[in-house]
């Protein structure tokens, strides 16, 4: 088992180099971005199985950075300067974090669920894993388990369109949470958990993606060194949670 965890650091970290990134968009308005074309344009194809759940296209070279372990455990690695924003000011704007995606008909509801374990380090400031809902590179939202300014360690939402918000939510003590995405093609919302029973929610607003969108998972580096990042039991079904409010 440790070697092969070290045979898979090494071919992670050679690949990681090779990630391809991508150019940011210009920012435009919501009904603007809805109205983009739906293909994977700007995606590229793979084919990565983790459990039940296929992940077929790949961000900035995502499936490079990628290694399914026993138990159906995926590890991701991403560089340092790896992340994704649309700044308001146009300063921190960045487009260049792998993502790992699958395809989602928005039409119909749906609960994407895994827990997470972030690659936090002292130098890794915003370092996080992160569940994605995703459109286009200026249409998405993510749900991080995330590293502040402080250190300390935050449930944190960023919802995009054309440009990004970036919201703080709880302050936790644990190394590993559960995240939850779920939407009966009205409502999304964001979720999280300790133990996959008793849910919390800290976002809810209308889904004004298109038909066709991704759900997908990233571990992101935006300022040093390497974030290496773990998710577990993760799952993908064709319904909503029962109750918005509760989660589940």
């Amino acid at each position: 088992m440790k070697k092969t965890m070290v045979y898979a650091a090494l071919f992670c970290a050679m690949t990681l180099g090779s990630c391809r990134q991508q150019a940011p968009a210009p920012a435009g308005d919501g009904a603007a971005e809805a109205s983009r074309s739906d293909s994977a344009q700007g995606l590229d194809r793979c084919n990565v199985q983790v459990g039940s759940v296929g992940f077929t296209h790949a961000l900035n070279g995502a499936d490079s950075c990628a290694t399914v372990g026993p138990g159906a455990v995926l590890r991701l690695n991403s560089r340092a300067k790896s992340d994704i924003f649309c700044d308001p000011n146009g300063k921190l704007t960045s487009s260049t974090l792998p993502i790992l995606l699958t395809p989602v008909d928005n039409t119909k509801p749906f609960t994407f669920t895994a827990k997470v374990t972030p690659g936090f380090t002292d130098e890794g400031l915003y370092n996080a894993a992160d569940l994605f809902v995703y459109a286009n590179d200026t249409l998405w939202q993510k749900l991080c388990y995330e590293q502040d300014e402080r250190g300390t360690h935050r449930v944190v939402t960023v919802r995009t369109r054309g440009t990004s918000d970036d919201n703080n939510h709880q302050q936790l003590d644990v190394p590993a949470v559960y995240l939850r995405l779920s939407s009966d093609a009205k409502t999304l919302a964001s979720y999280y958990s300790f133990d996959k029973k008793e849910w919390y929610m800290v976002r809810l607003y209308e889904n004004y993606y298109p038909a066709q969108i991704w759900v997908g998972l990233a571990s992101q580096c935006p300022t040093a060194g390497v974030c290496t990042s773990f998710f577990e039991e993760i799952s993908l079904e064709q319904k909503s949670v029962g109750d918005f409010r509760t989660g589940n």
